[in-house]
């Protein structure tokens, strides 16, 4: 086998393969308390200090349903437009491991709280769709704990019963560069609606990769499921391995078999960890214990009712509104604080445009370069809408506002217009003085005025820059362009 590539998997076709990806995440719901018992959810607790006898699975016990799980599933469906199912049933998924007390996780199988909806989201500036097959709830397993360094093994039963909405999609996404912007679109949607904090650290939002390759117009190939991706950088890196370690395999004439795999970041390659069950080994029945999970229409409704505006609907909004391409709306709602703080500058400045291309442009990049949050623009949207106000009303050049954010960033100062005047940024606006130093560039290029005359851009151009020269970059560029055409007729 080569060695790890790492250049990311983007084309449709990968050495003549097609590539098909399908997502299940597990987002772990923002209760305060257990799915079937009211222990708590926190992180980061003492192992065994939050779980009670029901997730302990001790004799007697019976589950109860959470019903601010049900609410946050609820919330989930009308975000990405599924039908909620007005009567749901759990079930019994089985299987035996050391950190799942029953011998069974409760499960939803034949019919989920959320059926189908659309996930949509931009890869580059190309629109693209992935669609859902469902989303249902479930509790956590435990977690094993293995201490190599006394050769033993423990399980932390914190985790047990911790609620679960697993989102499954259709193999809709054909390049892992297209799954991971399907992976962060869900996250900020989960993120937004609050019902997960989306901490893949801590293991809130975890992913699961079906990867198969095949020949265009064959059947789908055989999937190796890629589990608990917890960064979107080793989920990308891991999907490109694996896609190909498949296509290596199948020219070497090797079939590939059907497995559950993981990911070592240390050496960038995904080995298998065992045989993929299918849904048959689960041994799926109804839970006799559970009653079958009724939602009423006026349920929905009121869920709907409290929700906040959803990023598609602001996004919307942002095009009808402010004018914006759908490219920037959709930019721009990639968080809520990003959203607000572009509304803010906008309404302030009343240059929405001009107050998008500043946000996606030199504040992003400055955040992305620190590696800060929006929340921590060293410039707030008040500052940068004076900015933007002064741009737009001659007083300086786009040039010169660069400058004065560079300086604003590095809090040389928060007054804005104070900061121009300090650098002596503001544009020349005395038409007069303006018009003798053209004329004077005017007379000392007689040859330029002559290319000019003849048809010769460069020979504007360059008139252009040596009359910003000599304003020590203070002219205004238009006023310039104009005045000059003007005189040269």
């Amino acid at each position: 086998m080569s060695k790890p590539h790492t250049t990311p998997v983007k084309s449709l076709l990968v050495n003549g393969y097609e590539v098909v990806i399908g997502f299940e995440t597990h987002a772990q719901l923002s209760t305060q308390s257990k799915i079937f018992s009211r222990a708590p959810t926190a992180f980061g607790a003492e192992p065994n200090t939050q779980a009670c006898a029901v997730d302990l699975a001790l004799p007697g016990t019976l589950p109860v349903m959470n019903k601010g799980a049900v609410e946050r599933a609820i919330e989930f469906g009308l975000a990405v437009g599924s039908h909620i199912a007005p009567h749901s049933v759990f079930a019994r998924k089985n299987y035996f491991y050391p950190d799942l007390p029953k011998g069974y996780q409760i499960s939803q199988f034949e019919i989920p709280v959320v059926q189908g909806g659309t996930v949509e989201f931009f890869l580059g500036d190309e629109k693209k769709s992935v669609r859902l097959v469902r989303a249902h709830l479930e509790e956590d397993a435990g977690k094993s704990l293995h201490e190599d360094f006394i050769g033993q093994s423990g399980i932390d039963l914190n985790r047990a019963g911790t609620p679960l909405l697993e989102i499954v999609t259709e193999p809709d996404m054909r390049s892992s560069a297209e799954a991971v912007a399907y992976a962060k679109e869900l996250h900020k949607i989960v993120t937004w609606i609050g019902i997960c904090d989306g901490n893949m650290q801590e293991g809130s939002f975890r992913c699961d990769a079906n990867v198969s390759v095949r020949k265009p117009g064959d059947p789908l190939g055989t999937r190796r499921e890629i589990k608990n991706l917890n960064s979107f950088k080793f989920m990308q890196q891991a999907m490109d391995y694996e896609i190909r370690w498949q296509i290596e395999q199948i020219e070497d004439g090797v079939a590939i078999q059907q497995a559950t795999v993981l990911f070592d970041p240390d050496t960038g390659e995904t080995r298998a960890m065992r045989t993929k069950e299918d849904a048959a080994d689960y041994r799926y029945f109804p839970d006799p214990d559970l009653p079958p999970l009724v939602i009423a229409p006026e349920w929905v409704e009121r869920v709907r009712s409290e929700m906040a505006e959803l990023p598609r609907v602001m996004a919307q909004r942002f095009v009808a509104v402010y004018g914006l391409p759908e490219y920037d709306a959709t930019t721009l709602t990639q968080s809520k604080a990003m959203a607000a703080f572009f509304e803010a500058t906008a309404k302030a400045c009343g240059q929405p445009k001009l107050a998008s291309n500043w946000i996606m442009g030199e504040v992003s990049r400055r955040l992305n370069a620190g590696e800060l949050e929006i929340e921590q623009s060293a410039v707030n949207a008040g500052q940068l809408a004076s900015l933007i106000a002064r741009i737009a009303d001659g007083t300086i050049s786009n040039n010169a506002a660069r400058q004065v954010f560079e300086a604003a960033w590095n809090r040389e100062g928060d007054d804005i217009d104070a900061l121009i005047e300090a650098k002596g940024l503001k544009q020349m606006n005395d038409s007069g003085a303006l018009e003798k130093i053209i004329d004077d560039i005017i007379a000392a290029n007689a040859d330029n005025v002559a290319q000019v005359r003849a048809g010769k851009d460069k020979a504007f151009n360059a008139l252009v820059g040596q009359i910003m020269k000599a304003s020590k970059g203070k002219a205004n560029p238009q006023q310039v362009n104009d005045f000059l055409r003007k005189k040269l007729g």
